[in-house]
């Protein structure tokens, strides 16, 4: 059985990654700094580590040898994560994962890059051909870790992928991120202020985000590989989607936040991820969306996030 370790196994992405990784007969561990009180998915071994406290990391390789390694865990907190200083920790915490998996039988490893590493402007974002000039810190030390990873792995004897992510939205979603904060809303019979919603943008359910990592873990492409739907939406046309499924449109109050700052158009060209991969969408927007809207409708996740909020 193949022997895998997961980071940032209670993430966004994280926790859907798990079953899917578990149903193709890996042996799963799974690093977080708390475990989940009730199990995300069962057949994982949790192990409880705080990646950026120095060396954390090194005697869990050292025990576990795994032979694959799934690198999802950064900083994600909206509204802090772009320009948060954890950044820079979270490049040196990487750091310290490679030579101590390489030098305990890790064979692959395959970790979470960003959009944020694009420069934004150009529309379409293709990944050998689109220039790497991040605007941010977040953008800046993703791309500062892939360069390293690019350029050393083949040195250590390792194979290695790079999933750069889009947008996402489904459940589990921070409450306070768009497609999550416009759903609640609207369900609470509360008004949702958003931008004019001009902005294009691409869009995917993130269970097809994590398919798409485990299918590039599994695949032997390497480098940078776009993690989308490779379909531009206009936000405007997403929330209004949203609103017809829950049958409150006039609660979106388009132009109520200023987006001037965000670039005007950014998506994904996912040939490398559709050929090389072999990787395709489960869902379409209209099918993620409804089944977004099933999740938060649920009592306990609505609540969970309210109370979230307040605390």
């Amino acid at each position: 059985m193949r022997r895998i370790l997961v980071t940032g196994a209670t993430g966004f992405i994280g926790r859907h990654c798990l079953p899917l990784l578990a149903a193709k007969d890996y042996e799963v561990h799974a690093v977080a700094q708390r475990r989940p009180a009730a199990p995300t998915s069962s057949g994982i071994s949790w192990h409880e580590l705080d990646l950026l406290t120095p060396g954390s990391s090194r005697e869990l390789l050292r025990r576990l040898r795994p032979e694959y390694l799934l690198h999802l865990a950064w900083h994600a907190v909206p509204g802090e994560f772009w320009e948060s200083s954890q950044n820079i920790e979270w490049v040196r915490a990487s750091l310290e994962l490679l030579p101590a998996f390489a030098k305990n039988g890790g064979r692959r490893v395959v970790a979470a890059g960003s959009c944020a590493e694009y420069e934004w402007g150009g529309g379409e974002c293709k990944e050998d051909e689109t220039p790497l000039l991040p605007r941010t810190l977040y953008g800046t030390a993703k791309h500062a870790f892939e360069r390293i990873l690019n350029s050393w792995s083949p040195q250590a004897g390792l194979s290695s992928g790079w999933g750069r992510i889009f947008f996402m939205y489904g459940p589990y979603e921070h409450p306070l991120r768009l497609v999550a904060y416009v759903v609640r809303m609207l369900i609470q019979g509360r008004p949702a202020l958003c931008s004019d919603g001009t902005q294009i943008r691409d869009f995917l359910h993130v269970e097809d985000v994590a398919s798409a990592f485990v299918a590039l873990l599994e695949s032997e492409v390497q480098g940078p590989v776009n993690i989308a739907s490779g379909a531009p939406v206009a936000v405007r046309d997403l929330l209004l989607t949203i609103g017809r499924y829950l049958e409150r449109p006039e609660l979106i109050h388009f132009g109520a936040r200023n987006s001037a700052a965000e670039p005007a158009a950014l998506w994904a060209h996912v040939g490398r991820l559709a050929k090389e991969v072999g990787w395709k969408p489960h869902y379409d927007l209209e099918q993620g969306i409804q089944r977004t809207i099933e999740w938060w409708r649920g009592s306990d996740n609505l609540e969970g996030a309210v109370t979230a909020q307040r605390i």
